[in-house]
């Protein structure tokens, strides 16, 4: 019996080594890899934040930019920002995102095998930073994503630095044409859901993203020289099929989130009378594109005041245009848009406009307006730039309203960035809503969400009092 406690003893001490031994083997689950390769990343990024920002956009960015208003549920509509409902929240998902696509960056930036990543990289997180502070102001920025390094509570950033200090936006943004150029090796960018690995076709993404970022920021700073060196150059995006994009599909799991919602609460989101009056007056065939004729008003489009309270008004879903198929039944015709040929044009044309660059407003006006009804897929109407609002030549029009209003029409899947650009410029002129919650003032930045003052206490009680108390209505840098 002693042989046997010992002999039992035995093959349980040598099993306990060998399972020592291979413990971190034994306990490692294949199924739950601890890495990923950046071109899995690169996908995700892309995808991830094209999909959610254009339903984001469409929720919450297309209430504040007046394109669409909300009939029911709609604080937010009404200008309480602090409650969101269906949209209105973006932080998560900006900084899941720009963490995803640092881990790309930091493996680009440590390991040669993966060096072709580098510049998309610096691309992608120019791109969500600016978005970012475009819509908050201040926010974690160069102490942020460092999680894993124990720095878990960030400093606010200044806008006027995430734009233009080493490692901000227009730095990154020069940063990544020269790591684009400088890259030597013969391994594909994988995963590149935006242009199939076409290097060239990053760079000029990232010019025309430094052209829109400049004029952000020229009221406040000197963009001269440098907007002129990039149009001279010629290097940006030109054309509709080199435009940073990815098509949503028909069917799941890639179509438009609005082709699965409820039809309660599609119903919804109706043309707001802003979009209204402004497509009427333009006879704009986009019109039809964007909107659906409503039920009841024998085939008229029509819109809705914004920021109804609907404790107050009766309103009937027949009786106003809700949002055209392509949002719905046919996404597979809609794009996750990052910036786009039209877009680029446009903003070139305000430069010429404002004789930032030397060029032909006109011109650059006339090629961004048709672009736009190209990628709408809207038949242009003969006369549309010849006679009435949208002619350059009108006698007495103001030239850089019109400009901005077609960027602003085209951008009605950007919602965000219609009301961006209006807080920039003040075009198109934006109506008081119907019950506001806001003193009738239009906001002009979003508020940092409640969990910043959870989590991030000391550092968001001084960006909230350099905001008027997290206040809506104070202007960020480039706004001042």
């Amino acid at each position: 019996m002693k042989f046997q406690y010992k002999a039992v003893a035995i093959i349980f001490l040598a099993g306990f080594i060998s399972c020592t031994n291979d413990f971190e083997e034994i306990n490692t689950n294949p199924n739950a890899p601890i890495d990923v390769q950046p071109s899995l990343l690169l996908r995700q990024v892309i995808f991830d934040y094209g999909e959610q920002m254009s339903y984001e956009g469409f929720v919450a960015g297309n209430l504040l930019g007046q394109y669409f208003t909300a009939i029911d549920f709609n604080l937010f509509d009404r200008h309480s920002l602090t409650e969101p409902q269906f949209g209105g929240n973006p932080w998560p998902i900006l900084y899941t995102n720009l963490r995803d696509n640092e881990i790309i960056l930091e493996k680009a930036q440590n390991n040669s095998t993966f060096s072709v990543y580098e510049g998309p990289a610096l691309i992608l997180k120019s791109y969500m930073a600016a978005v970012l502070t475009d819509l908050f102001g201040d926010v974690p920025y160069s102490e942020a994503l460092q999680g894993k390094d124990g720095k878990v509570t960030p400093a606010y950033d200044s806008q006027e630095d995430i734009y233009l200090g080493d490692g901000g936006i227009l730095d990154n943004l020069e940063q990544a044409i020269e790591a684009i150029l400088n890259y030597e090796g013969n391994i594909p960018l994988e995963g590149d859901i935006l242009f199939n690995g076409d290097l060239n076709k990053w760079i000029a993404f990232a010019n025309s993203l430094r052209i829109k970022y400049l004029m952000r920021i020229s009221n406040t700073t000197e963009v001269t020289a440098e907007l002129q060196s990039i149009f001279d150059e010629g290097r940006y995006i030109q054309e509709n099929r080199d435009n940073a994009i990815f098509d949503f599909t028909n069917t799941e799991p890639n179509n438009f989130r609005l082709a699965t919602a409820r039809i309660g609460d599609f119903n919804l989101f109706i043309m707001s009378e802003t979009i209204e009056e402004i497509l009427k007056e333009l006879g704009d065939t986009r019109m039809e594109v964007f909107f659906r004729p409503a039920t009841n008003q024998a085939g008229e489009y029509r819109g809705l005041l914004n920021g109804p309270d609907a404790s107050q008004l009766s309103i009937s879903v027949a009786d106003f245009s809700l949002s055209g198929t392509i949002f719905r039944e046919r996404t597979g015709d809609l794009d996750a848009n990052f910036m786009t040929a039209w877009e680029t044009n446009l903003l070139l044309a305000e430069a010429a406009e404002r004789q930032l660059i030397n060029a032909d407003a006109k011109s650059l006006y006339e090629k961004g307006v048709q672009q736009s009804f190209e990628y709408w897929q809207a038949a242009m109407p003969a006369d549309y730039l010849l006679r009435g609002p949208a002619t350059y030549d009108e006698p007495g029009v103001d030239h850089l309203e019109q400009i901005i209003t077609q960027k602003w029409l085209s951008n009605i899947i950007n919602g965000y960035e219609g009301w961006i650009e209006y807080r920039r410029t003040g075009y198109p002129e934006l109506k008081p809503i119907s019950a506001s919650l806001n003193n009738d003032l239009i906001p002009i930045r979003l508020p940092y969400p409640t969990d910043e003052d959870a989590l991030n206490n000391s550092n968001f009680s001084k960006a909230a009092q350099a905001t008027n108390g997290n206040s809506i209505n104070a202007p960020v840098w480039w706004d001042e």
